[in-house]
């Protein structure tokens, strides 16, 4: 029988790395902070790390403005895929010189190259890729993405989509999550007084979700609702996230290691 493996997976939210009331404004000061806690942890660690990041104010706006996130409905919009396309990977190569510069040995997983949606939701994913790059040593780096779609033509995969279609995908190759960070503007999930829910139980969720509205700002894939429901269902697969502030410095690393005091705390099913 293989060696079972684990990996951690970070993302950093959109709302986090950029303005998202203001397009294409990278907050490139917590890019660089974030790429140099990254490095430490990845100097530190025993277990590999996979990085993704949101597209906040780059392809968000692109999205909406193109309508592109309902999927491709009339030749017009095709241009739009090609431009909420190019946002993305703008933000993504901040991202990636950011990291690179800080020491990390990033390798970038482009998400329309290795994953075809139906229906708006990831249908298959080639996981090879990256698995050679974390066999190599390298922390592969993914984003929400422009992606084709056998229904709808083309349509948005988000990083909390593409952690829901990778874990499986990995786990199937014998490299299973230990645990998720996602890092956005917020100290977790907050609720209707402000404050941060230190646990949600998958029993909790239904009713947290019905409370929840969208997100600040232009987002097409529906913000911290969103990244709830992707931790809900992962949870249900075993795999425990934690939702903090990442504008504060070394919460990465706590909720990495599971011994952060704020934030929010999404208990897996197991």
């Amino acid at each position: 029988m293989a060696e079972k493996r684990e990996v951690l997976l970070v993302k950093l939210g959109g709302s986090l790395i950029t303005d998202k009331t203001r397009p294409e404004t990278a907050r490139t000061e917590v890019i660089e902070r974030l790429g140099r806690e990254i490095a430490e942890i990845v100097e530190g660690s025993s277990l590999p790390l996979i990085v993704g990041h949101g597209s906040g104010s780059f392809g968000h706006v692109a999205a909406q403005e193109s309508g592109i996130h309902q999927g491709v409905q009339d030749p017009s919009q095709l241009a739009g895929v090609s431009t909420t396309q190019g946002q993305a990977f703008k933000l993504h190569r901040l991202v990636v010189s950011a990291l690179r510069e800080a020491g990390v040995p990033v390798f970038s997983i482009v998400p329309s190259s290795c994953l075809v949606a139906d229906g708006g939701r990831p249908d298959q994913v080639w996981p090879e890729p990256l698995l050679e790059a974390l066999n190599l040593g390298m922390v592969p780096v993914v984003f929400g993405d422009v992606v084709m779609d056998r229904q709808w033509g083309a349509s948005i995969c988000s990083t909390e989509a593409l952690f829901l279609a990778l874990a499986p995908a990995l786990g199937s190759r014998g490299v299973f999550v230990r645990r998720i960070v996602w890092l956005g503007g917020t100290d977790g999930v907050l609720d209707k007084d402000g404050k941060a829910i230190a646990e949600i139980t998958l029993d909790d969720l239904p009713g947290m979700l019905s409370e929840l509205s969208g997100a600040a700002g232009t987002d097409v894939t529906g913000g911290i609702r969103h990244r709830l429901e992707s931790a809900g269902a992962l949870a249900r697969q075993g795999i425990a996230s934690w939702i903090g502030d990442g504008g504060r410095p070394g919460a990465l690393g706590e909720g990495l290691e599971g011994t952060a005091s704020h934030g929010t705390r999404v208990l897996s099913g197991r």
